[in-house]
């Protein structure tokens, strides 16, 4: 039985770490200021035909959004995935891959609070110009967020993830890359030291992503709590989805 015939993600994750060198990958993790590319973690078949198209099916929920000179794209709320799309739960919540993520980045990650509509969410290129611009995946937790990406769709020449490794180390020449995220690639990066961007999607091209967030403190001041909702209203989910969902998982805890 190959890893394209797993019968779920929990298992084709298991199997996808029981191949990976983990001494090598840790060491290759922190030589990169902590940042990790794996091509071809899970297998494109498995990934094209368990998750991409459950990927597919959100998409006519996706909230678009523009902020002229920055971000233009589509984004799926970790509430939607949460209701429809019970595979990119079970990857997020896997005890094998979180153990994975703490072998390499030498920390315990935790799971996000149920109220941060990012920590598993979908992000869609599927308009001509569609982008992010550079930026660093600030934590406004006490402690640090980490971010995964996983390939989900790539069917662009254009749009394609640009790092910066290294900016503002001092001593340290940045590092630039660009990297295509095929269905079943993956990138591990400590979000407040990788400066990223995607570049804009080209016409009659779409790309899709899943995104995992992780944090070593779930805590968050008021304040803080306030502007990341504010922030993500506007730049990804929108004010109803986050607002309500957000509000609704506080009164159920």
């Amino acid at each position: 039985m190959t890893q394209a015939c797993a019968s779920s993600v929990t298992e084709a994750v298991e199997r996808a770490i029981s191949a990976l060198d983990l001494d090598r990958l840790e060491h290759d993790y922190w030589e990169q200021n902590e940042f990790l590319y794996i091509p071809q973690f899970l297998p494109r078949e498995f990934v094209e035909a368990e998750l991409t198209s459950q990927a597919q099916a959100l998409k006519s929920g996706l909230n678009r959004n523009y902020i002229p000179g920055h971000k233009k794209g589509g984004s799926v709320s970790y509430y939607a995935v949460r209701e429809q799309a019970p595979q990119f739960i079970d990857l997020y919540r896997s005890d094998a891959f979180r153990g994975m993520l703490n072998r390499l980045t030498k920390v315990n990650l935790l799971l996000c609070p149920d109220n941060d509509p990012h920590s598993c969410a979908l992000y869609y290129y599927t308009e001509a110009g569609d982008h992010i611009g550079y930026h660093y995946d600030t934590s406004y937790y006490k402690g640090a967020r980490y971010t995964i990406l996983l390939g989900l769709l790539d069917q662009s020449k254009q749009c394609r993830l640009v790092c910066d490794l290294f900016k503002d180390v001092p001593g340290k020449q940045p590092v630039h890359m660009e990297l295509a995220t095929a269905p079943g690639d993956l990138v591990i990066f400590n979000g407040d030291k990788l400066w990223h961007a995607v570049t804009p999607l080209g016409h009659q091209e779409e790309r899709i992503v899943l995104t995992l967030e992780y944090v070593t403190n779930p805590d968050m001041g008021a304040f803080k709590r306030l502007y990341s909702n504010l922030k993500d209203s506007f730049a990804y989910f929108g004010l109803r989805s986050v607002f309500k969902r957000a509000y609704s998982s506080r009164s159920r805890a």
